[in-house]
């Protein structure tokens, strides 16, 4: 298939990586920094997004945030631009459900199908092609994409209509920025008790707190291994557009504005670059004691 991927940042770049392993013929713009697999790869750089709709069939987006995905779909040479009949565009972002369905709406006025298809499972599942993808849109879409999906993850869902993809993200993002917080304060008690939060840990890996959290983000925050998977800039972004979402529905989500309040503790502290394992560093920092050392 002709794909067009924009968006060759962490996440986005193992996974065009994977469609083009497949054999399938990927376009992207060329940017300043590319990653050196995709440059040293068949895959094609064109100068506007434009150019990428006009070269592929499929345009996936993997981008930071709702403003990003507006201007590379309607700016000057974006994706809209380059859009003939019978296309389909795919949101793999995570980004606003109201605003999903604005830009599925201009796309299928020119004739387009549109998917959202946000992630699950940060770096280590991009580079393990073994994401979790929750999907909205029609189910011709959706049948017609997903053997693209199957390059790029596991768990594969077809949730709903469009818009629905992106509401199972925001979900998704509670429920873990809880599931980190949770972890944190376990182990933070555990350390400032005297225990060895590392034997805590693997203790609790045996019983019923057992979670993919404590596994992998528990063992980040006792071995100090903040570097990004996923930066806990781009999750405060994500609870920001769940606690605007139960606004609008007049829905209260306290436990999700804790957590939101903690990681802005750590944007405070010049931390939103770290990976979101390190909202325990704002846990530490009240406590006045980290739950291991540096």
């Amino acid at each position: 298939m002709k794909i067009g991927f924009i968006g060759l940042g962490i996440m986005g770049a193992p996974m065009a990586l994977h469609l083009v392993n497949a054999g399938h013929d990927v376009t992207y713009v060329k940017r300043s920094k590319v990653n050196a697999e995709i440059a040293a790869s068949s895959a094609k750089g064109v100068a506007t997004a434009k150019e990428v709709a006009q070269a592929a069939d499929t345009i996936i987006l993997m981008l930071p945030d709702t403003p990003d995905v507006q201007a590379v779909l309607f700016g000057e040479n974006g994706v809209a631009e380059g859009l003939t009949k019978g296309k389909t565009v795919i949101d793999m972002s995570s980004i606003s459900p109201i605003e999903t369905k604005a830009f599925a709406e201009k796309i299928a006025a020119l004739g387009c199908d549109y998917l959202d298809a946000p992630v699950s499972g940060g770096e280590v599942g991009a580079k393990a092609a073994s994401l979790t993808i929750m999907v909205g849109g029609t189910e011709e879409a959706f049948a017609k994409a997903k053997p693209l999906f199957e390059k790029m993850g596991k768990n594969i869902t077809h949730v709903g209509g469009v818009g629905d993809g992106q509401t199972t993200k925001v979900a998704n993002q509670i429920i873990v920025a809880l599931n980190i917080a949770a972890v944190g304060e376990a182990l933070l008690f555990a350390s400032k008790a005297g225990a060895d939060p590392a034997k805590v840990r693997q203790a609790l890996m045996g019983g019923f707190a057992a979670s993919r959290i404590l596994e992998v983000h528990g063992e980040r925050m006792i071995k100090r291994t903040f570097n990004p998977g996923f930066r806990i800039g781009l999750h405060q972004k994500d609870l920001g557009l769940a606690l605007a979402g139960a606004k609008s529905m007049g829905v209260a989500l306290p436990q999700t504005a804790s957590a939101a309040q903690l990681m802005q503790t750590c944007a405070a502290q010049g931390w939103d670059q770290l990976d979101h394992s390190a909202l325990v560093k704002s846990l530490e920092l009240m406590a006045n004691h980290q739950v291991a050392p540096d």
